[in-house]
């Protein structure tokens, strides 16, 4: 049998063939990447791996999809379940975008940490929302919803063959090889001509929407090596003439460890099309909707961090409001260090990001009773703390994305209220609980503090 891990990684490695084919430039983005990370793990040597071994951090990737009704993310769900992968995280990027975005988004990714280690591959997965009258007026919304009902993204076969993988743990050799087979097909950018006055009627409310309801297929939108450095990318990819956008989405950099995520992409191409005119002719046409996105990956931040940097973020807003010449990166590191703590250990005494512990070899060994509060024993030097991966996404960073590679604004009615939408509505969309990923992180933490605790006997009182 080959197992879900197993198929994640073929999956994950065939997918990334496939896209440096279709988007030679992710190919040139994948050898920047793994040229700037020889490079930090030569300078900073064990310290490189801290968040991960190179191997991980080579292998990993993760890509943006997008579909536009909730049957179609059921479908997504069942062949993301085979690779064992879980809706975790709810993001609205309608309130996150300036520009109009109506989607809202979960991504699939592996939850147990020997599933990461082995295959971190995750999916940004973003679904069109129709019944938001602030996009979609009620003509266009029962034409767009008519168009998506009659679209089939994903072959029958592929579906039976995911439900088995799930419910098997794995499938035959044969069986892997056919569902990989389909699996990668299913996101590759079709061939098919695309109604020209359809697609420009979507695009006028939103590139995103047109991207999704305005084709008969779906495809990969962008696909997302980790770098070390992305600073350093940056540079090195702008040096070899490939247009980046305008900024790194996510906190600035700064002399103190990485948090959460840092992302940042090459502008969307103009990739060669069929169109099909209002006369049924077909003509050659461009459209700009793929892109390729790089990401740096920090620590987890707890519920009290992510709000310290939420708060940062505003008063970052605040001050670049009143300060329009001012630069914004410079703003920016300069309030994450008047109020960020500058190391893992204070981010650990206050609370403030995830770590697993374990106890320190050259802990006090003169018979003291050791300390019960995780901060003491930090403090004592009873436990070692080692930071916990930021596996997830940032709304506001996603959009910063999205917004950055769209051609046009598109529109949006303010004078309507948008339709509400919550984890809680998505996981009845989808039929799998979507998970919050403080508990995933919470989770990791507590037990590596539960065996702390057994092995200093600190749960029975003995010493």
């Amino acid at each position: 049998m080959i197992s879900p891990w197993q198929l994640r990684a073929s999956f994950a490695q065939r997918l990334s063939d496939m896209y440096g084919k279709e988007v030679p430039a992710y190919t040139t983005l994948v050898e920047v990447s793994r040229e700037v990370n020889e490079r930090v793990l030569r300078a900073r040597g064990a310290d490189a791996e801290r968040l991960g071994s190179i191997g991980r951090v080579t292998a990993e990737r993760h890509g943006a999809i997008r579909v536009g009704t909730p049957g179609e993310l059921q479908q997504v769900a069942r062949i993301f379940g085979a690779l064992g992968m879980y809706p975790v995280g709810f993001y609205d990027l309608r309130e996150a975008a300036a520009s109009a975005v109506p989607v809202v988004s979960t991504a699939f990714r592996p939850v147990e940490s020997e599933e990461l280690a082995r295959n971190p591959f995750r999916v940004f997965t973003s679904l069109l929302t129709p019944a938001d009258p602030r996009f979609f007026e009620p003509a266009l919304r029962a034409r767009l919803e008519a168009f998506l009902a009659e679209r089939e993204l994903f072959p029958a076969e592929l579906l039976t063959l995911a439900d088995r993988a799930e419910a098997d743990q794995g499938l035959s050799d044969t069986d892997a090889e056919r569902f990989l087979q389909l699996a990668v097909h299913a996101f590759e950018l079709s061939p098919e001509p695309v109604d020209q006055e359809w697609y420009e009627t979507l695009e006028e409310v939103s590139a995103v929407a047109a991207d999704i309801g305005g084709v008969r297929s779906t495809h990969v939108n962008h696909l997302t090596p980790r770098v070390l450095d992305i600073d350093d990318l940056y540079r090195r990819m702008t040096d070899r003439g490939i247009e980046m956008i305008d900024a790194i989405q996510g906190p600035p950099r700064r002399q103190g460890p990485d948090v959460l995520l840092r992302q940042t992409s090459f502008r969307a191409l103009a990739e060669p099309r069929a169109l099909r005119t209002r006369d049924g002719s077909v003509t050659g046409g461009e459209l700009r909707v793929r892109f390729g996105e790089v990401e740096a990956r920090g620590i987890a931040l707890t519920r009290k961090g992510r709000a310290l940097h939420d708060d940062l973020l505003t008063r970052l807003d605040e001050q670049a409001g009143s300060l329009p010449h001012a630069d914004r990166a410079e703003l920016a590191g300069a309030l994450w260090d008047e109020h960020f703590p500058d190391s893992e250990h204070e981010l650990a005494l206050q609370g403030l990001a995830f770590f697993t512990y374990r106890l320190a070899p050259d802990r006090p060994g003169d018979g003291s009773r050791p300390p019960t509060d995780i901060a003491d024993l930090l403090r004592q030097g009873w436990v070692r703390a080692d930071p916990i991966v930021y596996e997830d996404f940032l709304p506001r960073s996603a959009a910063g994305i999205f917004q950055s590679n769209l051609s046009g604004e598109g529109s949006r009615n303010t004078a309507h209220e948008g339709t509400a939408y919550d984890s809680a509505w998505l996981s009845r969309a989808i039929g799998r609980e979507v998970l919050d990923p403080f508990t995933l992180y919470e989770q990791q933490q507590n037990r590596s503090l539960a065996q702390v605790a057994r092995e200093l006997h600190l749960a029975d009182g003995r010493d």
